[in-house]
């Protein structure tokens, strides 16, 4: 068996435009001085909480706590408009991997599971998944258990493990899971600092997703 195992922000799903905006807006919302885009970009991934303290360096915890509840309700209030959409090819690499009965697919992702579900649902594509784990009940990344609770719901071994994300985040928590790192060039990190954290293979487009895993996994059928 092999698990493939897939972050949403940036990854599956093009949220990065809405992230941005919504961060900056949020921001704008309780006069807090609104970060650069890099920086922005940089927290995907993680889970809120630490994200805030990255995008307002030095603003004690009443304060976060002022930025964050800001911060969701611009999320809640803009997450039905249905601006977060799939990239190009998702859905034909899911088919893809999922003609195989031996590929198990999971999530792994810092958004919160309720949020997670409901967009994947509003998505059509929640059913594919064996697990979707996220930091509503585990440690948020780089910590690898997401990827230990994913491996343990589907019966698959590290060896046979694959994380596939667009951050750093993403291949530190494959590191430190003992798994595969496929980074991807489309989201919220640059190539070379997917590289730098452990990336095995970056691909530039889904179709390049089949070849990558059985690379790195070794093909179902050898």
């Amino acid at each position: 068996m092999r698990l493939v195992i897939f972050d949403l922000d940036g990854t599956l799903i093009d949220s990065v435009a809405l992230i941005v905006e919504m961060v900056r807006t949020s921001f704008t919302d309780v006069g807090q001085p609104v970060p650069d885009d890099k920086t922005i970009r940089s927290i995907s991934g993680i889970t809120l909480a630490d994200a805030m303290k990255v995008l307002a360096p030095g603003a004690d915890a009443a304060r976060i706590e002022v930025i964050t509840e800001a911060y969701r309700q611009r999320y809640h209030a803009d997450r039905e408009t249905e601006r977060e959409p799939l990239f190009g090819g998702v859905v034909a690499a899911l088919d893809r991997l999922q003609t195989d009965p031996e590929t198990i697919l999971a999530v792994a992702t810092g958004k919160g599971y309720e949020g997670s579900v409901t967009m994947l649902t509003r998505l059509g594509i929640v059913d594919r998944f064996n697990s979707i784990e996220t930091p509503t009940h585990n440690r948020g990344k780089p910590d690898p258990q997401m990827i230990e609770t994913a491996r343990a719901k589907a019966g698959v071994d590290r060896a046979h493990t694959a994380m596939i994300g667009d951050t750093v985040h993403d291949m530190r928590m494959a590191k430190a899971g003992g798994v595969k790192a496929v980074g991807v060039a489309w989201g919220y990190h640059e190539t070379v600092e997917l590289r730098e954290a452990g990336a095995d293979i970056i691909i530039e487009r889904f179709d390049q997703l089949d070849g990558a895993l059985d690379q790195l996994l070794g093909p179902i059928h050898a």
